[in-house]
């Protein structure tokens, strides 16, 4: 018994479906090839002038660099390959009349254009699901390489400062260090700002801390040479001085990675994590929400690339028609970009910022599709 046969009878794909989506596989390894070659040069030029002014790189080392940056540009850059990808398999069918023959066989559109949107949708979860965390993991062996070799660059400039914020329903710490020391768990030239919660939530300083060197072991700040004041009070000096603490030892020392070098996985635990410290968590969660509209909006691209394309037997308009359908997937994607402004401002909730974009890709999508097929 073959695999098709095994799969419910509506699952089951014809002749003419595989025959289509082998099309559309074609001609999107070639949009495939055609982006990523492209990002792969600007990234490699943009490497060589950034990184490599600093540091003298050798091309191989450069071209590592390139291999973990350009993944996570290209899968931003995935929509675009669907709707470039898709108008191509279809307009080549159109000019080969293989569409017309289809047609006029009695095959509706739709018995083509759905499938070629579900295999698009299924691609989204896969990416999101495994190409997307090992693209962000890339992406992030990226950002500490190039800060290392930032840093071993510039390292006769003043170390940049560290700030820290931990706390709980209680009490909420704000740590400024001139600078620190990872290797051995500490904080040097430091100050810790103390503040209090009522039960209002209201928020007061209570105390400021400074020390010459903080180390974190066993959920404690261990305080060496340091000066407490409090306010309307005489400073008080200490050899030592302990301070509970909400973070792990190694968090300290840890900054927060970008919301686009997070793993998909990884986001939710990111997500309290920054909660947890008292930062936005915006970011991640509007990363979050767009990952997960991520296969919508490759479904929908591909939709808006055949609709367009199954409307040239009728219009004979071969180059206004692809032209309008790469000018209307642009105008998504700069709304999509618009969204992500608005969302990261908070201007717009998370949720609506991601979602909107895809959602109104595919209603363009599915109301030129329902014109062009049913009038």
């Amino acid at each position: 018994m073959s695999l098709f046969a095994a799969l419910p009878s509506w699952m089951r794909l014809g002749r003419i479906e595989r025959y289509v989506l082998v099309q559309q596989a074609r001609s999107l390894a070639v949009a495939l090839g055609v982006i990523a070659a492209l990002i792969m040069l600007i990234d490699f030029v943009e490497i060589s002038r950034g990184v490599g002014s600093d540091v003298d790189l050798s091309a191989v080392r450069i071209l590592g660099l390139m291999l973990l940056k350009s993944p996570q540009v290209i899968l931003q850059l995935l929509p675009f390959v669907f709707l470039f990808g898709t108008l191509a398999a279809f307009v080549g069918l159109n000019r080969h009349s293989e569409l017309i023959a289809m047609r006029a066989a009695g095959v509706s559109a739709w018995r083509f254009v759905l499938p070629a949107a579900g295999a698009a949708f299924l691609f989204g979860i896969i990416t999101v699901t495994a190409l997307g965390p090992l693209a962000a993991s890339a992406d992030g062996l990226f950002q500490r390489e190039r800060a290392r070799l930032s840093g071993s660059a510039a390292s006769g400039r003043a170390p940049e400062a560290v700030w820290i914020r931990e706390g709980d329903d209680t009490r909420q710490m704000v740590i400024r260090a001139e600078r620190q020391d990872p290797a051995n768990a500490r904080l040097l030239g430091v100050s810790f700002f103390i503040y209090t919660n009522d039960e209002d939530g209201r928020r007061t300083f209570a105390e400021r801390i400074d020390a010459a060197e903080a180390s974190l072991n066993a959920g404690r700040w261990r305080l060496v040479d340091a000066v407490g004041a409090r306010i309307g009070q005489r400073a008080v000096r200490y050899s030592t001085l302990d301070l509970r603490s909400s973070l792990a030892d190694k968090e300290a020392f840890e900054r927060f990675a970008r919301p686009q070098s997070t793993p998909f996985w990884s986001l939710p635990a990111q997500i309290a994590r920054v909660d947890a410290a008292g930062f936005s968590t915006t970011a991640y969660r509007l990363r979050l929400q767009q990952l997960l509209a991520t296969p919508l909006m490759f479904a929908a691209m591909s939709i808006l690339a055949a609709a367009f394309s199954l409307r040239l037997m009728r219009l004979g308009d071969l180059a206004r028609m692809s032209a309008a359908a790469v000018v209307l997937g642009f105008g998504f994607f700069f709304v999509n970009q618009a969204a992500s402004a608005f969302g990261s401002a908070e201007v717009i909730p998370p949720w609506l910022a991601a979602w909107l974009p895809p959602l109104l890709t595919a209603l363009a999508a599915f109301t030129l599709l329902f014109y062009t097929e049913d009038g």
